[in-house]
């Protein structure tokens, strides 16, 4: 299940707020040939995966993983690094199925996946399950997560 903790999270030492800094300065080669970096990068920033240091961009042309989009390095980094907060505000909605999907992976692997929320992401007309850290309640649409994150952003 995914955690969302909504609004600034202060000076916490496991928030990081500039998700493209942190990845640039993070990432392993290794996390861009996974599959599911694969799909992500295909999806989000219509890119191909040549290796793990070049990307084939529609836009830029052979590009390093550091030129990846914003929501694409937020995603990634939610993925590999568990002991952070990562700021999802840097994601648009279209990465709202993936932050979903890396935390019902995750999950299946008994690992919590938290992200930060400085506003209200789209996750859509369907049913799903989202524990709002700020009111330790769990929401199960997106009616719910409105009322639930008001306060908050």
């Amino acid at each position: 299940m995914l955690h969302i903790f909504f609004g600034d999270m202060g000076d916490r030492p496991d928030a990081i707020f500039n998700t493209s800094v942190y990845f640039n300065n993070t990432y392993k080669d290794g996390w861009i040939t996974k599959p599911l970096s694969k799909e992500i990068i295909k999806a989000v920033d219509k890119s191909e995966v040549i290796d793990e240091r070049t990307i084939m961009s529609p836009v830029f042309g052979n590009m390093s993983p550091k030129k990846l989009s914003g929501g694409v390095k937020t995603l990634l980094l939610i993925d590999n690094d568990s002991s952070k907060i990562f700021n999802a505000s840097t994601c648009g909605d279209n990465c709202a199925e993936w932050i979903l999907r890396i935390a019902e992976n995750k999950a299946a692997q008994k690992k919590k996946v938290v992200i930060n929320l400085r506003h209200l992401m789209d996750f859509g007309k369907g049913e799903f399950r989202i524990y709002i850290e700020n009111t330790n309640r769990i929401v199960k649409n997106m009616d719910e997560l409105v009322w639930e994150a008001a306060e908050f952003v």
